[in-house]
């Protein structure tokens, strides 16, 4: 039978050819005018060592929510970024169009896709993207974060480095602490108000998140308190459809898409159908609240708790 589509070995030298054109891309980019190849370049030590990237990247390719909603916020529109879903693609909340080209999907970015954007920075992440490594530093100089389940906000310092905005990151992360403070004095929030993030699953299935995770953690710092657990070293727990009220506290937070926020099947049949169970309870956008991880996505958080307290007040 006659074989459709180009052969493996054609895609494998399509991509080896589109690598090696990345590659020589990067090797050649001419130092700023006036400045000498050392003070064009930075060295950034990340979880692969130390690698030199440009001193100011122009072209940067993301792999995690928390470098590309960082990028934005520090003022670098990424020309690429893999996307928790090919369905939503790069998260409408962070106002930056189609300026942000999809290379694959966070678990499975697109080789070819990024080399194709002759990028001159390349932002990931050990835990998922290890075996790209090698493949990823010959398109362009490449970093990458310990694991997505490290504290967030050490992961925006180590994008603020990466692209040369260390202090504006600080400043970001300042910022974000200060509106904690806020919500927290205008509600009198002391950490005796209990708060969970439960969100629905395929197959039946529930992860409550705890307060290592983005959102849990944005709760906590707010001045709520997430109850007491096991949470096993990780930064969610799975639930089964029983286990459902383990997840009580005075305010249920539910994630939903942005275009189902308003309706009442957004909220699980077995948190509807069981009020007593169950204190105040209100949806919230995914695309921040679970999805869009950083300074952006966690002020989003941030001004959701207030007002949905102020209209509970």
């Amino acid at each position: 039978m006659r074989r459709s589509g180009p052969s493996p070995a054609l895609s494998a030298l399509a991509l080896s050819a589109a690598l090696l054109l990345a590659g020589c891309s990067a090797s050649t980019t001419a130092p700023a005018p006036g400045t000498g190849t050392a003070a064009a370049e930075r060295v950034v030590e990340h979880a692969r060592g130390q690698t030199r990237v440009p001193a100011a990247p122009q072209r940067v390719v993301v792999l995690e929510p928390v470098q590309l909603d960082t990028a934005v916020a520090l003022g670098t529109t990424p020309v690429g970024a893999a996307v928790a879903s090919n369905v939503t693609g790069v998260p409408a909340y962070l106002g930056v169009g189609d300026a942000v080209r999809s290379v694959g999907t966070v678990p499975e970015p697109d080789l070819e896709a990024i080399a194709a954007l002759r990028p001159d920075l390349v932002l990931g992440t050990e835990t998922r993207h290890g075996r790209l490594y090698d493949a990823l530093s010959r398109i362009a100089p490449t970093v990458f974060m310990a694991s997505q389940s490290d504290p967030w906000q050490d992961n925006v310092r180590l994008v603020g480095q990466a692209l040369g905005q260390a202090d504006r990151a600080a400043e970001l992360l300042d910022g974000f602490q200060d509106r904690c403070a806020e919500v927290a004095r205008e509600h009198d929030l002391d950490g005796t108000v209990t708060a969970n993030l439960l969100r629905p699953r395929d197959g039946g299935t529930f992860s409550l998140y705890g307060p290592t995770s983005f959102a849990g953690s944005a709760l906590e710092c707010a001045g709520l308190r997430l109850p007491e657990r096991d949470w096993d070293g990780g930064i969610q727990v799975d639930l089964s459809a029983e286990r459902v009220p383990d997840a009580a506290a005075d305010h249920l937070f539910v994630p939903a898409d942005p275009g189902s926020l308003d309706d009442p099947a957004a909220v699980p049949a077995l948190v509807a159908g069981n009020p007593a169970a169950f204190g105040a309870v209100h949806v919230v956008d995914t695309s921040y609240w679970v999805s869009g991880v950083g300074p952006l996505g966690g002020r989003r958080v941030l001004d959701d708790v207030d007002r949905i307290l102020a209209a509970g007040s």
